[in-house]
C-alpha cells in the first residue's frame, strides 16, 4: 500500500483573507466550520527542531486533541518552488482535555516546549477537487495566510494539483512562506 504523504505551499495574503473567501466561494468552493487550533511545539534537548525543520506538536481544538510528528527537511522534501511534501504521523487522543496530558508528558520525558501557535482557520472544501484543501489562516501576532494542502501517494502529481488550485484562486503571485507557522512565531516573540 502506497503511503500517502502531504503536499502544500503556504503563502502571505496582502488582506485579512476576505477577499479570498469570496473567490472561493465564487468558484463552488464550500467552507468547513471555522475553528481556532493551538499547537504546542517542542523539540528534543540533543536535536535543535529548528534546524532539522522537524515538527512534534500537540494540537487542541474545541474537543479535538491530536499528536503530530513530521520527519526533518531535506532537499526531497522540499522542492525548488517551495512546495513542501512529507509523511506525516498523527495519534488522535481521546478529547481536547487530553492534550494538556500529552504536553504534561513530553515535558516529562525531557522534550523541549519552543512555543505556542495560536491560529484559526477557515478551511474550504470543493466536489470536483475532493483531494485538495484550501484554508485561510489567520496566525495570532503573525498574520494571514492561505495554505493549499493535496494528501496524495505521488507527491510530483499532487504538487501540480497545487500548483493548478493556485492559479485558479489567482493566490499563484503571492509570496510563498516556506517556513512552519511555529518559526513564525518565534521570530515575532523573539523581536524586540
Amino acid at each position: 500500500m502506497d503511503q500517502k504523504i502531504e503536499v502544500e505551499r503556504k503563502r502571505q495574503l496582502p488582506h485579512d483573507g476576505a477577499v479570498l473567501a469570496g473567490r472561493l466561494v465564487e468558484l463552488g468552493w464550500s467552507r468547513d466550520e471555522p475553528v481556532t487550533e493551538v499547537d504546542t511545539y517542542y523539540s528534543r534537548p540533543d536535536v535543535d527542531y529548528m534546524e532539522t525543520v522537524e515538527c512534534l506538536r500537540v494540537r487542541r481544538r474545541d474537543d479535538f486533541a491530536e499528536i503530530t510528528y513530521k520527519p526533518p527537511s531535506t532537499a526531497a522534501t522540499h522542492s525548488a518552488d517551495s512546495v513542501i511534501s512529507k509523511p506525516e504521523t498523527n495519534v488522535r487522543l481521546d478529547s481536547a482535555s487530553q492534550a494538556a496530558l500529552a504536553n504534561q508528558l513530553l515535558e516529562n520525558i525531557g522534550m523541549r516546549l519552543l512555543v505556542h501557535v495560536e491560529k484559526h482557520r477557515e478551511t474550504y472544501r470543493h466536489a470536483l477537487h475532493p483531494d485538495v484543501t484550501v484554508s485561510i489562516d489567520t496566525v495570532a501576532g503573525v498574520g494571514t495566510f492561505v495554505e493549499t494542502e493535496v494528501i496524495s501517494a505521488n507527491a510530483t502529481q499532487a504538487a501540480l494539483r497545487v500548483e493548478h488550485v493556485e492559479k485558479e484562486l489567482d493566490v499563484a503571485d503571492l509570496p510563498v512562506v516556506d517556513v512552519p507557522y511555529r518559526d513564525l512565531t518565534l521570530a515575532k516573540v523573539a523581536a524586540p
